[in-house]
């Protein structure tokens, strides 16, 4: 493809997108193949021949558009918030059209320096303080394994320079809520932490985890020879968005010397509200966090912050310096490499700088706003409604729920929320997300698409009593 083959294609591609953006209201929300339909629409075999764009686009259409769940839908209820911005994906396409690396500062100066005022600049925006520093990665699974490391290191006084864990007497344990992220479990494992040791600690009736709880799971490890060494927290959990209290575990972590990650993926994009920023009191005294852009704010996927608060630490546990990346720049310039796991990154920076850019912050706070407004117009429905229960407080825009008709209980009442939920997916008309709350299956309902106005919540609360009056109908 030349470059002006690729103007032409360019130019339908994003009236393709546009048109796609325009019309996703009027498609069924959740994808109606079944599995396997996709992959048989595909030839088994790579073409030999090119083929030509048109062809490519068409089957967009035809096979691709029909196989998705539409996130962007304003009807998408389901997982969290995972908006695309228009201003963001252009700042995508440019990153992709540029095809430059983030090796090391001198590979590509502009990406390493955007990338470092973005970075401060979301750090402005949800009223972090100037001792933070950030980096992009792709996923908070990625920041979370990069804390858990740096945890490690810390305080075995870097055994990574000596025999590693395998050489260290006594076994370090991370503490985390039975409700945190199961990537904290995953990167506690990759870490080389074991399961073994990894701490559930107790949470209260709110779902957070509890200072006390975890003083006493600490006492007992140390009376038990063991080495406390990483309490993950979370703002805003994945389930039902509870908060932990992180001023008060904070507290906790800094008596015994213990490294405190703040889990704020989904919640974190809430802090540019600051009548939110009570939901993470106490963060100036944690030693990492991590948010996500790419859900609740607006920026494409993949766009992950992750801030410390001793970069040098950081920079001793994560540096390389292969001589054919060392450069005369080196002492007066940040090195992102150097800043976590992968050598190479991409200018990931430019969807997050162009998303702000065209927005404005306001214009970001106005949108959150109305989603936590929509939120609690959703709970109030709920709760005003006899035999539905909202099961958990909603400080964000998440709100848990269940129906429970007289006389229905355990696996009955499991089956019936799960009849009720499938058929409010099937319908084509919104999707949700079932899970499991204090042993039972709940339904959540994740409000904050970027099309999404009251409208639509509207609609959806009465979608979900007429399928729950029809699911209980047909168990009778």
């Amino acid at each position: 493809m030349t470059p002006e083959e690729f103007r032409a294609a360019g130019h339908r591609l994003i009236d393709w997108i546009a048109d796609y953006r325009t019309r996703v209201a009027d498609l069924p929300v959740m994808a109606q193949t079944a599995p396997g339909e996709v992959k048989a629409l595909l030839p088994a075999e790579p073409p030999l021949a090119p083929e030509p764009f048109a062809g490519i686009l068409g089957d967009l259409d035809k096979i691709v558009v029909p196989g998705l769940s539409h996130w962007q839908h304003p009807s998408f209820f389901g997982y969290f918030p995972s908006n695309g911005l228009l201003a963001s994906v252009l700042g995508d396409f440019a990153s992709t059209g540029l095809g430059v690396l983030g090796l090391s500062w001198q590979s590509s100066p502009a990406l390493t320096e955007i990338e470092e005022v973005v970075t401060d600049w979301m750090r402005k925006m949800t009223g972090l303080s100037d001792a933070w520093s950030g980096v992009i990665h792709d996923t908070a699974s990625t920041c979370t394994l990069v804390a858990l490391m740096c945890a490690r290191e810390r305080v075995t006084n870097y055994s990574l320079s000596r025999g590693g864990l395998q050489a260290e007497k006594q076994p370090l344990v991370v503490y985390a809520s039975a409700h945190s992220h199961s990537s904290v479990d995953k990167a506690a494992l990759l870490a080389g932490f074991g399961r073994r040791n990894v701490r559930v600690v107790a949470h209260d009736s709110n779902y957070g985890m509890r200072a006390a709880a975890l003083e006493e799971a600490i006492q007992r490890d140390l009376a038990a020879g063991l080495l406390p060494c990483a309490v993950v927290a979370t703002t805003g959990t994945t389930t039902s968005t509870a908060l932990d209290p992180v001023e008060d575990l904070a507290r906790v972590a800094n008596r015994h010397g213990i490294w405190l990650h703040v889990d704020a993926a989904m919640a974190g994009s809430a802090m540019i509200v600051p009548e939110c920023r009570w939901m993470w009191q106490g963060i100036e005294s944690a030693d990492s966090l991590v948010l996500n852009p790419h859900k609740w704010l607006g920026v494409a996927f993949d766009c992950s912050l992750y801030y410390v608060r001793d970069p040098e630490h950081l920079i001793r546990v994560m540096s390389t310096h292969p001589s054919y990346l060392q450069s005369s720049a080196d002492a007066q310039v940040k090195n992102l490499r150097d800043w976590g796991l992968p050598l190479g990154r991409r200018f990931r920076a430019l969807k997050l700088w162009f998303m702000i850019r065209e927005q404005g912050v306001t214009a970001l706070q106005n949108r959150l706003r109305r989603d936590l407004e929509n939120a609690q117009w959703f709970a109030g429905q709920v709760r005003n409604t006899p035999g539905w229960s909202v099961l958990a407080p909603v400080p964000l825009q998440t709100i848990c729920i269940r129906q429970q008709p007289q006389g229905l209980e355990g696996e009955a009442l499991d089956k019936h929320t799960l009849g009720w939920v499938d058929r409010v997916n099937r319908s084509g008309a919104a999707y949700l997300t079932p899970a499991i709350l204090d042993g039972q299956w709940m339904v959540r309902v994740s409000i904050g698409a970027i099309l999404t106005e009251r409208e639509h919540v509207e609609a959806l609360w009465k979608l979900i009593r007429r399928e729950a009056e029809t699911e209980r109908g047909a168990s009778i």
